[in-house]
C-alpha cells in the first residue's frame, strides 16, 4: 500500500477519532477524585494512586502495544487495547475498596497504551507523505485535546444525575464503539531496504548506545510530571483552593457558578487551547529544529507554572493559567514523536517512541501519586508545582544537547 500525498487520509482520521474518545475518557478521571473520596470515605492518596498507576501502567504497556502492533499489526492492537480498556472501567466501577481500584488501574492504563499515542502516532506517521508527517502527528495529537475538552465536562455533567459507577460504564460503552473504524486504518509499512532486514534487538542496542536518545528519554519526564499532576488534581485544586465566584460576573452568566463547575472547565480549557499550540507546534517542527522548540515549551510552561502559584488563586487567574497552558500542554508529543521518527527512522517507530513514552508515564505516575500523598500530609499541593517547575526547567536544559540528525547518516563533523 502507497502513502497518500494528501493530508486528510483515512488513516488520518480514524486515528484523530480514536485518540478524541480514549482521550476523553482519559482526561475525565480528576473530575472523579472528590465524589469517589467522599461516597466511599477514602484519603486522597487512595484515588490518587490509581490513578497513577494507570499513569504507570500505560507507560509499561506503550512499548508493548508497540511492539505488538509491529508483530501482529496495527488494527489487532488497538482492538486488544479496546478490550482491556473497556474491561478496566467496567471492573473498577463494580470496585469499592481502594486497592480494587489500583488492581484494575492496571487494566485501564494497558488500554490507554493500546488506543494512545505510541500506536496511533506509529500508524499515522508511517501513512503519512514525508512532507505531511509533522502536521499529521499534531493533528492526531490535537485529536486528544479534543477528547480532554469533552471528556472532562460531560463527565461533571453526567454525575448530576449518574452515579460514578454509571459513567464508568457509559465511558467503557464509548470505547468499545472505536473497534467499529478500525477497517479504515489501513497503513504501508514505509521502510527502507536496511530497516526491513534489521531485527528490533539490534536497532534498541544501536539506538540505547546513542546518547540523543537518552537525552530525549529523560527530556520527557518533565511534561509526563505536569501533565499527570493536573489532569488528576486540578479540578480539585481549584475546587479547594480558589477564591468565589462573584455572582453576575462573566463566568456566573456562563452557568459556572461553582470552583467544582469551574476545575471541570478549567481542564476543558486546557485541552481546547492546546488545540492551536499543537497544531503550531506540528507547523513549526516542519520548519525548525525540534529540539530547540521542544526547549522553548518547557521553559515557557516553567515561567507559566511559577506565575500562576505565586499569585494568589483566582478565577481569572485559573482561566488565564489554563489557557496558557494549553497552548503547550500535548505540544511536546508531535515534536518528540517526530524527533523519534527523523532520527531512528520508522520501521520502529512505535516500539522506540514507546520507551520514551515510559520516561512521560514514570514522571505522570510520580506527580498524580505525590499530589495526593503530600496534600494529605499538608492540606495543600504547594511543593508539588514548585517540583514541577524544577523538572521543566531541566527538561528545557537538556534538550539542547541532542543532535538532531538521522543516526545513520551522522559523521563527526555535522552540528547538533
Amino acid at each position: 500500500m502507497q502513502r497518500s500525498s494528501g493530508l486528510f487520509t483515512p488513516v488520518l482520521i480514524v486515528g484523530c477519532i480514536i485518540i478524541a474518545v480514549s482521550f476523553a475518557v482519559r482526561a475525565s478521571f480528576g473530575v472523579f477524585q472528590i465524589p469517589i473520596a467522599e461516597e466511599l470515605d477514602w484519603l486522597r492518596t487512595d484515588f490518587s494512586l490509581a490513578i497513577a498507576i494507570q499513569n504507570l501502567a500505560w507507560g509499561i504497556g506503550q512499548p508493548i502495544f508497540g511492539a505488538i502492533a509491529e508483530k501482529i499489526g496495527d488494527r489487532k492492537a488497538i482492538v486488544l487495547g479496546a478490550l482491556t480498556y473497556a474491561a478496566g472501567m467496567v471492573l473498577t466501577a463494580w470496585s469499592v475498596t481502594p486497592l480494587e481500584h489500583q488492581i484494575y488501574a492496571w487494566l485501564v492504563g494497558f488500554g490507554i497504551a493500546g488506543t494512545g499515542f505510541g500506536v496511533v502516532l506509529a500508524v499515522v506517521g508511517r501513512a503519512a507523505s514525508e512532507e505531511n508527517r509533522s502536521m499529521s502527528l499534531a493533528l492526531v495529537t490535537a485529536a486528544g485535546s479534543i477528547g480532554q475538552v469533552v471528556g472532562a465536562p460531560a463527565a461533571e455533567w453526567m454525575l448530576t444525575f449518574l452515579s460514578w459507577q454509571q459513567t464508568f460504564i457509559l465511558f467503557a460503552i464509548a470505547i468499545l464503539l472505536l473497534i467499529l473504524t478500525l477497517p479504515a486504518m489501513r497503513a504501508p509499512e514505509a521502510a527502507s531496504r536496511q530497516e526491513l532486514e534489521e531485527s528490533l534487538g539490534q536497532v534498541l542496542a544501536t539506538t540505547f548506545r546513542d546518547p540523543s536518545y537518552t537525552l530525549i528519554f529523560l527530556g520527557f519526564f518533565s511534561c509526563g510530571y505536569q501533565l499527570g499532576f493536573l489532569t488528576a488534581h486540578f479540578p480539585a485544586f481549584v475546587t479547594e483552593l480558589c477564591g468565589p465566584i462573584q455572582p453576575g460576573g462573566v463566568l456566573h452568566s456562563m452557568g459556572i457558578t461553582t470552583t467544582s463547575a469551574l476545575g471541570a472547565v478549567a481542564i476543558s480549557l486546557i485541552g481546547a487551547a492546546n488545540i492551536a499550540g499543537t497544531l503550531l507546534a506540528g507547523w513549526a517542527g516542519k520548519h525548525f529544529r525540534k529540539k530547540y522548540l521542544l526547549a522553548g515549551i518547557y521553559t515557557a510552561r516553567t515561567f507559566v507554572t511559577a506565575v500562576f502559584i505565586v499569585f494568589p488563586i483566582t478565577p481569572t487567574s485559573v482561566i488565564i493559567f489554563s489557557l496558557a497552558m494549553g497552548t503547550l500542554w500535548l505540544a511536546t508529543v508531535p515534536l518528540t514523536s517526530g524527533l523519534v521518527a527523523y532520527i531512528y527512522g520508522l520501521r520502529f517507530m512505535g516500539t522506540l517512541y514507546g520507551i520514551v513514552f515510559l520516561s512521560h508515564q514514570i514522571g505522570s505516575f510520580i506527580g498524580v501519586w505525590l499530589g495526593g500523598r503530600m496534600y494529605d500530609i499538608y492540606g495543600d499541593y504547594t511543593m508539588v508545582w514548585w517540583i514541577g517547575v524544577g523538572v521543566g526547567a531541566f527538561s528545557a536544559i537538556i534538550h539542547l544537547p541532542i543532535r538532531e540528525n538521522p543516526l545513520g547518516q551522522r559523521d563527526s563533523h555535522q552540528p547538533a
